[in-house]
């Protein structure tokens, strides 16, 4: 019989390392030739087009029918001339990934390429064939995609992708990019009236981010012999290897031959997009990477992270390696996360979260950590998710309680000015670590050390939502951080103001109610180690939320304080963010029933054989030794450890289908999930993968079928 591990070894061990054609050794010769921007629109089309797109950028301008038809013309040209012979409207509804429908350019009818404003604006794809939350009716099926002229046009496979929302018939959005847009919208709003306390000449704040993405590689071979992981994207079983990533040797080491050859394949490709890449390097775990761009603007930010996750998987399969974005792909190592790191700007360039400018700083600063303490159970709702529960609070990622890290510096200060009622914050002058090295030069020290065990840490300039899992939209946690920051923001304002009605001086208003702010939001603040016990205790005093599974973190969505803010910023009106609820609680328990239904099929098709093989071949010796008067106390013993761990296999396998089909015949949904969560994953998971993990302990290697962490893992 062939065994499907040994070949994947032998195929994992005969890869060579695949050249890469660099397309010139200065990245500014190619960056951004797959993408059409503002730049080359702007020198494609006359001023009058250019000056309205802009404007529709800016200031929510309508694009008229003549623009539109001027702007597809342009970007035609340029499309054609690069071997384009179709175009998508490029969007992302609620299945998580992106959705596309290619229309050819070519017209049959005129023998021409043809591609008109009025497609470019609007397309209609179906709207019920996708997840909606009961939005849209089986029977109902219409739809619309319409352009986002603030996001670039790209290629990817010769089809030009323009970068749109989805929405249905009556309006209700179905994606993830419309929300975020409207949250942007909200907080740029009231932060430019927040900023003109300080500064009469800002007239928009646009949020900032830059995410840092991780994913684990495996060879294609070990890949197609682990069912678990081409269905559900981790693996369900595996026996911890004798070493992971206890002695810290993978983390930033050298980067391995094919691996590097990946990653220089994957960010050409990346740069050519107009993805920004900027950083790479070994993870924590072995087998484990990542990626991080520079900033952009958020909207943007969050595009080309969700298509970089695409381009990665297509680049790594050229290199027969396959893409783990899964948070947890092994048991016992470190999982993944997408590190947000946001920040606002002004559009005269001040960063709002930069020291400089005291109380301007402050500002911010302190409504930040109020929104969080204020609204930090709806940041939870956003990061949650199946695979993010394999992180959150699992002593290796940010704990599934929110809380904000500021660094000693502002953790001081703040202490103070609760302290003695009075808020002067002068940011020092640069401070330097004396090394006693005269040849190496003095290390300029941050205000701020960094703190990895928190999900919301400020890291000198900015802040950071650490949180989110690896294959997460970050379009739902940042249009939410950005709407609690708007509303906080909105509050302030209307506080301030009333105090300036009343007589008070606008500085000394402005310094009132932050210090109000410091004090009443103290619990939020945690400078220590998030994944302690003592955290825990702690934060159950301060009255903080530990909800560490999906089901139950997804309620905080629809809370009537969740649904009053959302609906007044008009980010999601009660019937969106219920649709959401319903569709995510879907989602989550669809994907345990999947894990627990392969579970199934690999343990009674792969496993127990196995298993049931190896036994027999031991019951054959040990007769054989026993004819011939050689009693052997250790092969009885394993034979019965064998048949132990099959027996515990069965039962719990049977077990498991019982609770499946129970949990099948409730009703709702959101029973159905928690059942999922407390019963299928927190009881027979560990179960049945606690008898497979030591079956392949005591399995002889030639027999077991699954590739092995230590082969997936070290082998590349």
């Amino acid at each position: 019989m062939t065994n499907l591990r040994l070949n994947a070894v032998e195929k994992a061990l005969a890869r060579t390392t695949k050249s890469v054609d660099v397309p010139s050794n200065k990245i500014s010769d190619y960056f951004g030739d797959d993408c059409f921007d503002l730049k080359k629109l702007k020198a494609a089309v006359t001023p009058a087009v250019f000056e309205q797109v802009q404007a529709s950028i800016e200031k929510g301008a309508k694009i008229d029918p003549e623009t539109a038809d001027a702007v597809a013309a342009a970007v035609k040209e340029w499309a054609v001339a690069k071997g384009v012979t179709h175009c998508t409207h490029w969007f992302q509804p609620l299945t998580g990934s992106s959705a596309e429908k290619h229309d050819a350019f070519f017209d049959s009818r005129k023998g021409v390429e043809i591609f008109k404003g009025s497609t470019l604006i609007q397309q209609e794809p179906d709207a019920s064939s996708f997840p909606n939350g009961g939005i849209r009716s089986t029977n109902l099926a219409r739809g619309y995609t319409g352009w986002d002229p603030s996001s670039p046009f790209f290629i990817v496979e010769s089809t030009l992708c323009i970068p749109t929302i989805f929405v249905s018939f009556t309006g209700d959005t179905l994606d993830y990019k419309m929300p975020l847009l409207k949250a942007q919208e909200a907080v740029s709003k009231v932060a430019v009236e927040v900023c003109k306390y300080f500064d009469e000449e800002v007239t928009a704040v646009s949020a900032s981010l830059g995410c840092e993405q991780e994913y684990f590689l495996v060879d294609k071979a070990f890949y197609a012999a682990r069912p678990d992981l081409y269905i559900t994207g981790r693996t369900l079983f595996g026996a911890a290897p004798a070493k992971g990533q206890q002695l810290d040797d993978h983390y930033f080491g050298s980067i391995a031959p094919r691996v590097y050859a990946f990653m220089k394949d994957f960010e050409i490709a990346c740069l050519k997009l107009g993805i920004p890449v900027q950083t790479r390097h070994n993870e924590v775990a072995p087998g484990q990477f990542e990626v991080a761009p520079l900033f952009e603007e958020i909207n943007v930010a969050v595009d080309h992270n969700l298509l970089m996750m695409d381009v990665m998987q297509k680049v790594a399969d050229k290199h027969d390696l396959k893409v783990l974005l899964h948070e947890k792909p092994f048991k016992g190592l470190n999982g993944s996360g997408k590190h947000n790191n946001w920040s606002l700007i002004t559009d005269n360039g001040r960063n709002l979260f930069d020291p400089e400018g005291s109380l301007y700083f402050l500002t911010f600063l302190v409504n930040t950590v109020k929104a969080v303490h204020k609204y930090g159970d709806i940041i939870r709702g956003s990061i949650a998710s199946a695979g993010n529960d394999h992180r959150l609070g699992a002593n290796e990622a940010p704990p599934a309680i929110m809380s904000v890290f500021l660094g000693s510096t502002l953790t001081e200060f703040l202490d103070k000015v609760e302290a003695t009622g009075e808020l002067v914050y002068e940011d020092g002058e640069d401070k330097f670590m004396q090394l006693g090295i005269e040849k190496i030069p003095s290390l300029k020290l941050d205000n701020t050390d960094r703190n990895r065990t928190s999900p919301f840490a400020f890291t000198g300039n900015k802040f950071e939502l650490r949180a989110v899992g690896s294959t997460q939209n970050s379009g739902t946690p940042m249009a939410i951080l950005n709407l609690v920051v708007a509303e906080q923001l909105t509050q302030f304002k209307a506080e301030v103001d009333a105090l300036i009605a009343g007589g008070k001086d606008k500085e000394e208003a402005i310094r009132e109610v932050l210090i109000t702010y410091i004090k009443e939001s103290k619990a939020i603040r945690f400078e220590g180690d998030g994944y302690s016990q003592e955290w825990v205790e702690e934060a159950e005093r301060r009255g903080l939320s530990n909800v560490k599974d999906t089901p139950r973190a997804l309620k905080f969505l629809v809370t009537e304080q969740a649904m009053e803010v959302f609906a007044k910023h008009g980010v999601f009106s009660h019937k969106e963010i219920e649709a959401r609820y319903e569709v995510w609680t879907e989602i989550y328990k669809t994907k345990l029933d999947i894990e627990a239904r392969t579970m199934e099929s690999i343990a009674l098709t792969k496993i127990i054989p196995a298993a049931s093989r190896y036994m027999g071949k031991l019951v054959e010796t040990a007769a054989v030794a026993k004819s011939i008067g050689i009693e052997s106390r250790g092969l009885v013993k394993t034979i019965e450890e064998v048949a132990y761990q099959i027996d515990v296999l069965k039962e719990g396998v049977a077990s498991m289908a019982t609770d499946l089909d129970r949990i099948e015949e409730m009703g709702d949904v959101v029973e159905q999930a928690i059942a999922f969560a407390d019963t299928v994953k927190g009881v027979h998971f560990e179960k049945v993968r606690g008898a497979v993990d030591a079956l392949e302990a005591l399995v002889d290697d030639q027999e077991w079928p699954l590739p092995t962490y230590s082969e997936m893992l070290f082998l590349k």
